[in-house]
């Protein structure tokens, strides 16, 4: 997506002026228009030349985001912060001001003098026409000051693109000419001496009118600049975070270089209280950083060499060498920015609603306003009183609330994501996180922590913890298979030391033997270690036990005699079952997927607490089991975003969980910075909670137009005699945009993590899916092609889950949904001149 920043937008329907204009350009396939930070998003083939041409001639001006930045991607943050700038305001406030100081004496003329007979120079007592002339002049020197509306408004019409800025000259004008034109019947009335005429046409008098609805809407739109402006505080914190200067070593010295100087590969110093200026590795040192910038998490992280460090994060107690690994627009911190900025520039389907009207609404605005005055000059009212109902008309109706519903909550809402480390990609996540029905989660690095570590350690009658320990320490430290790690992490919290063992040797998919001292060492699962050594019923029924609870028994044996068994598991991490109970409170189905074998996936998911358990599932299957999910309801996938990736993408909302430093993960909607699945609740929370601010704004914006035009029309005249002056008319128009950004600006005080107030959903009824799993013996295979073919092949029988082929193994393990013939499997197999041997 290539960013712009458009210029001379006023209202919504400006902005969809430009969509319109954009999307027709050919090449272009997507555009979306932000009139809250006034940019731009256009993905397509189309050039940028050709796509600011369509903005200029549409009325608007354009440039790409960053174009004047040719020293480097911290001079485009720097400038991306400068756009984000409140601008508008200070312009807005010396015109308020202005217009005030001559509304004012013109307001002391116009109604203080005629209405309550306050004092005036004696030259004006009797003199009318110097009376209309001073507030002609007046009112006219006011409307030169926010000549900004009649230039936008009549550039509109011009284009035939009408826009908000197009109502307010139109009914300013209108009342400004109708009153001119009154005050030369007046002059005339006062020449031929017809004093009666004179005194009518004074009452015809709408000066103060034009001059107020300029004032009072130039008040709408401080307040509502000054508003727009604090929902961009988010990105705007993001941004200032971004480090100006880096510590670099060259030619062995110590040099502070401009941020944007340093390179890949380069070596920079981070001492105690400095920032860490861009990503990298810890080459040299201890410390502990402080990453709350970026994962909303206060616990500073202790880091060694090894270790990786990103941008804008706090070195708060150690020297710290690090090199380089991702500098400018590349670290995590320029990421999350540019998610955060994506998410604004793009448009959540719920606009589009608002978008349409919008596009129609000044014209039809316009038409009514005509058709009112021209209604009541029919029933006989006089000019003055049908052109008051055809100005309170113009000046009431506001398109702006209506284009800034939605804009403004989803940048308070993915801004606030952001502080707390979720980080939604676009506006449709942001929306469409919140409507989830199912949860599926992967269960390894999402309910339970990535990481096996010892359960429990059980050795025989005259062995110690200690000694079992010890023993299997010295044999799995050679070990490259994942469970040995929760061994040796076990050993080393103990300070426990290393036998060197000799003849290493492991055997695949059953144990390890080696030499100690002349004594032969063992260790794997009960069926090699039964080929070793006798195994009592005693202790068969303890490792059954584990094995009930997700837990992978290990025995050891010295020679012929059994030592023990140490249990390693993944544990689950502490926040799990609670994330999992918010979500069912919310009224989610949730599901772990798993490639355990069912036993231990029960126990697991029992734990955990979850409604349903799918085992058996491989990477490449969990695409096809998130399909089979779709068909009960709105499916949210959470992974680690790598080997999820195709689930990621498949889910109606992917949600990667724990990413970290690798934060531009194609396949999630949805990135959590944190490694917590307490964030996923809070995610839906978030989302649900943007929701239903949109919906408030755009209630608020159809009830406000609803009801206000026909009160301006008169149409309650007859029936409650209520009349709408226009002066009163600009006042409401003015409040109603900035009623609609300030009740978005609520949403920085919504509390993520709070799930006393969570709404439940109608929870979907839904079978829980039971996956059957068979192992074939095939003869043949020799290659991975082999392996694609055959997995190709048995993958098309319909209730076939997946198939994973070995030609190492000589198997194929089919994971099926329903019943399968073994017959139809066999005969696809051999169809391709292999052969099923059992």
């Amino acid at each position: 997506m290539v960013q712009y920043t458009v210029t001379g937008m006023s209202c919504a329907a400006c902005s969809s002026r430009v969509e319109k204009a954009v999307s027709e350009v050919p090449g272009v396939t997507s555009c979306s228009v932000s009139l809250l930070t006034n940019s731009m998003g256009v993905e397509g083939t189309a050039s940028s030349d050709t796509v600011i041409a369509a903005v200029v001639n549409a009325g608007y001006g354009a440039s790409v985001k960053g174009a004047a930045s040719d020293s480097g991607p911290h001079t485009s943050t720097m400038m991306q912060e400068d756009a984000l700038a409140d601008k508008e305001t200070p312009v807005l406030k010396k015109r308020l001001f202005a217009s005030l100081g001559f509304l004012v004496v013109l307001m002391y003329f116009s109604m203080g003098h005629m209405m309550w007979g306050w004092p005036v120079p004696t030259f004006f007592e009797h003199n009318h026409v110097a009376m209309g002339l001073v507030q002609l002049l007046l009112s006219a020197i006011v409307m030169i000051i926010n000549q900004k509306f009649f230039i936008n408004g009549f550039k509109g019409l011009l284009h035939k693109a009408p826009n908000m800025d197009t109502l307010v000259a139109m009914g300013s004008g209108a009342s400004f000419i109708y009153s001119t034109y009154a005050l030369f019947m007046m002059t005339d009335a006062q020449i031929n001496g017809d004093m009666t005429a004179v005194m009518s046409y004074m009452h015809e008098f709408y000066f103060e009118s034009a001059a107020m609805i300029l004032t009072l809407i130039t008040v709408g739109k401080m307040l509502e600049a000054r508003s727009k402006g604090k929902t961009t505080d988010a990105l705007k914190s993001l941004m200032k975070l971004a480090p100006k200067t880096a510590m670099v070593i060259r030619d062995g010295a110590e040099v502070e270089v401009p941020i944007e100087q340093v390179k890949k590969g380069d070596v920079f110093v981070v001492r105690p209280g400095e920032n860490i200026p861009v990503d990298g590795t810890v080459l040299e040192g201890h410390s502990a950083v402080n990453e709350s910038a970026l994962t909303g998490e206060s616990i500073p992280v202790d880091k060694e060499p090894g270790d990786l460090v990103s941008a804008a994060t706090v070195n708060q107690s150690g020297f710290i060498r690090c090199e380089a690994t991702r500098v400018g627009e590349d670290t995590t911190l320029s990421q999350i920015i540019k998610m955060v900025s994506d998410a604004a520039a793009t448009k959540a389907p719920i606009a589009k609603v608002a978008d349409k009207v919008s596009g129609i609404f000044v014209p039809a605005v316009i038409t009514i306003a005509t058709l009112t005055t021209f209604g009541w000059l029919l029933f006989g009212e006089t000019i003055g009183f049908a052109l008051a109902r055809g100005i309170s008309v113009l000046v009431i109706s506001c398109p702006c609330a209506l284009g800034l519903a939605t804009p403004v909550a989803i940048m308070v809402g993915s801004g606030m994501g952001a502080k707390n480390g979720i980080l939604f990609k676009t506006a449709v996540s942001l929306e469409e996180t919140g409507k989830v029905q199912i949860v599926a989660l992967d269960k390894t690095g999402t309910i339970t922590s990535g990481e096996p570590k010892v359960t429990d350690i059980i050795p025989v009658d005259g062995v110690t913890e200690e000694e079992l320990l010890a023993m299997a320490y010295a044999l799995e430290k050679k070990s490259e298979h994942p469970l040995a790690k929760g061994i040796l992490l076990k050993a080393e919290e103990m300070n426990l030391q290393a036998e060197e063992v000799t003849d290493f040797r492991a055997v695949p998919g059953n144990g390890l033997s080696a030499e100690l001292f002349g004594v032969s060492l063992y260790g794997g699962n009960l069926k090699y270690i039964s080929t070793k050594a006798m195994v009592p019923e005693a202790i068969k029924s303890k490792a059954e036990a584990l094995s009930e609870q997700g837990k992978t028994p290990l025995f050891f044996s010295k020679e012929d005699e059994l030592v023990g068994i140490i249990a390693v598991a993944d544990v689950m991490k502490e926040d799990s079952p609670t994330a999992i109970k918010e979500l069912q409170n919310m009224g989610i189905h949730v599901v772990m997927l798993t490639g355990d074998n069912k036993r231990t996936a029960k126990a697991i998911g029992a734990l955990a607490g979850v409604d349903e358990v799918i085992a058996g599932v491989l990477p490449d299957g969990k695409e096809s089991v998130i399909r089979r999910l779709q068909k009960s309801g709105r499916v949210a996938m959470v992974g680690d975003g790598i080997n999820d990736a195709p689930a990621l993408t498949r889910a109606d909302i992917g949600i990667a969980i724990g990413a970290g430093t690798d934060i531009a993960i194609d396949a999630a909607d949805v990135v959590l910075m944190k490694s917590r699945l307490s964030d996923v609740p809070a995610a839906i929370r978030m989302s649900r909670a943007t929701l239903r601010n949109i919906h408030e704004n755009l209630f608020w914006a159809f009830f406000y137009n609803c009801v206000g035009i026909p009160l301006a029309m008169g149409l309650f005249i007859p029936i409650l005699g209520w009349k709408l002056n226009p002066m009163f008319g600009a006042a409401a128009m003015s409040l109603s945009s900035f009623c609609v950004v300030s009740n978005a600006l609520r949403l920085n005080f919504f509390d993520l993590h709070r799930a006393d107030r969570d709404k439940k959903i109608k929870p979907i009824e839904r079978e829980e899916i039971q996956n059957m799993e068979k192992t074939l013996k095939v003869k043949g295979m020799m290659c991975p092609h082999c392996e694609a073919r055959v997995k190709k092949v048995v993958e098309k029988i319909p209730g076939v889950e997946s198939a994973v082929a070995s030609h190492t193994e000589g198997t194929v393990v089919i994971t099926m949904t329903e019943e399968v013939d073994l017959a139809v499997i066999k005969e696809a197999i051999e169809d391709q001149d292999y052969k099923v041997i059992g």
